[in-house]
């Protein structure tokens, strides 16, 4: 068989573009709805996409006035969606920073029982200082501590998902013994970060391992994603950035002994979509136009770590701007965000309207097959493995990629026509992990 497209659907209240929710048609209060995400993700599920997922963080983030603010906890909402959809995967971020590695374990492999093998989690560390103050500490951890403590939580996690063996419940009924104890043990873990006893306080989930996704590009992003990653959401705004990140990123996996077919890398794009490139350019000028450029240079400001008057909205980026190295939140993306706006001379009220639709993710307005054409041609062009697809619009955008690109796609032979498996591994062709107890005693034996 032909490889094929991976495609996850990034969902996000009334859409990507930060305007969204100003167009007549939305809906300002769906970010709390929990009936406005089952019905899309039923509608990337009729699309036969891989997965859908979910952004979070522990912090109220940007300017209440900017765009619908406030989110439902994901892994909360993924248990609604489940009993809503059947075959997609449901993937949801946490923070290695601001949780301990038992919940966390407990919580994603809970989800993968809830949904019969469907349960991804995306892994992050958390930049900025406001969620540190969350949680009662004074500033964020340095970058490599919260990617050193990351490591280690995924260690703890793996530990905790294998303290049972897959066979362990046995349900004898006759000799009345539910579990084997002999196959339910302790992972005393300790080490830098975590001391934990375990073992987990439930059995082994349907994928082993939920699937685990990264989503940071700085040089600690990357290292964890190639020892750990099996999906990676990036962002990237030319092919040749895409395809320096896809070779480094595959490079990276291979040196660390994996497979480089193990580690999908998914670019994200919002796609613009109109049934002519004049209307689909009419529905970007709409959006664009209403952009609050106070809220968005406040937001900008925040990122670049400038005052908010050190950007006049119609002057290119100061000079003297910090050096990424002096950067501890979100490194990958301040430099993205830097290099667009040197790259392309971009005034201030220019680059807040690029970075309106999709913060920083490649923005492609034209028509279906121009979009199919734009998705192919990084697939085949080794930048991709799939696509983070981002509509700037809810429920219209995916509406209109499910209906009018997914079947182009599909006629090209690039994508599913239906799903051949029931897990998020199987959509992602990844195997099922073997416990590392039972992998023991293979060894052993």
């Amino acid at each position: 068989m032909s490889r094929q497209l991976h495609l996850n659907a990034f969902l996000m209240s009334t859409g990507h573009h930060e305007a969204s929710w100003r167009l007549p048609e939305s809906d300002p209060f769906a970010n709390t709805s929990v009936a406005h995400y089952q019905g899309l993700a039923q509608l990337a599920e009729r699309g036969k996409f891989d997965s859908i997922f979910f952004a979070d963080s522990p912090v109220l983030i940007g300017t209440v006035g900017r765009r619908p603010a406030g989110s439902l906890e994901p892994t909360v909402l993924l248990t609604a969606i489940a009993a809503a959809t059947s075959r997609i995967g449901l993937i949801a971020t946490a923070s290695t920073t601001y949780n301990d590695p038992y919940n966390l374990a407990r919580r994603f492999a809970s989800v993968d029982h809830v949904s019969g093998g469907r349960a991804g989690w995306n892994v992050v560390t958390t930049a900025g200082p406001d969620a540190a103050r969350n949680f009662n500490l004074a500033d964020q951890p340095a970058h490599a501590e919260r990617y050193d403590r990351a490591a280690e939580f995924l260690e703890v996690a793996y530990k905790l998902w294998d303290s049972w063996q897959d066979d362990a419940a046995i349900a004898d009924k006759a000799e009345g013994v539910w579990a084997v104890q002999e196959r339910v043990q302790p992972i005393d873990h300790v080490g830098r970060h975590f001391q934990v006893r375990g073992p987990l306080n439930l059995p082994r989930s349907p994928q082993g391992h939920p699937l685990i996704v990264q989503a940071g590009s700085s040089e600690d992003g990357k290292g964890l994603a190639a020892r750990y990653a099996e999906a990676v959401f990036t962002a990237q705004q030319t092919l040749e950035d895409a395809q320096d990140f896809y070779r480094d990123l595959k490079a990276r996996t291979v040196a660390l002994g994996r497979d480089p077919e193990t580690i999908k890398i998914l670019p994200g794009i919002v796609p613009v979509i109109g049934s002519t490139v004049e209307e689909a350019q009419r529905l970007e000028r709409q959006l664009d136009e209403l952009i609050r450029p106070e809220y968005a240079r406040l937001q900008l400001a925040k990122t670049l770590r400038v005052a908010p008057e050190d950007l006049p909205l119609d002057q290119q980026l100061p000079a003297d701007l910090p050096d990424e190295d002096e950067i501890e939140g979100a490194k990958s993306r301040y430099t993205l965000i830097v290099t667009l706006a040197r790259r392309e001379k971009l005034t201030v009220r220019e680059l807040i309207g690029r970075l309106g639709g999709g913060r920083g993710h490649r923005t492609f307005t034209g028509t279906p097959e121009q979009v199919a054409d734009a998705i192919q041609h990084w697939f085949d062009a080794g930048a991709a493995d799939g696509f983070n697809i981002m509509p700037p619009v809810l429920p219209s955008g995916l509406a209109v990629f499910v209906d009018e690109v997914i079947p182009i796609l599909q006629a090209r032979g690039l994508f599913r026509t239906e799903y051949t498996g029931t897990t998020l591994r199987d959509h992602y062709g990844l195997p099922r992990p073997t416990g590392r107890t039972a992998a023991l005693q293979e060894v052993t034996a």
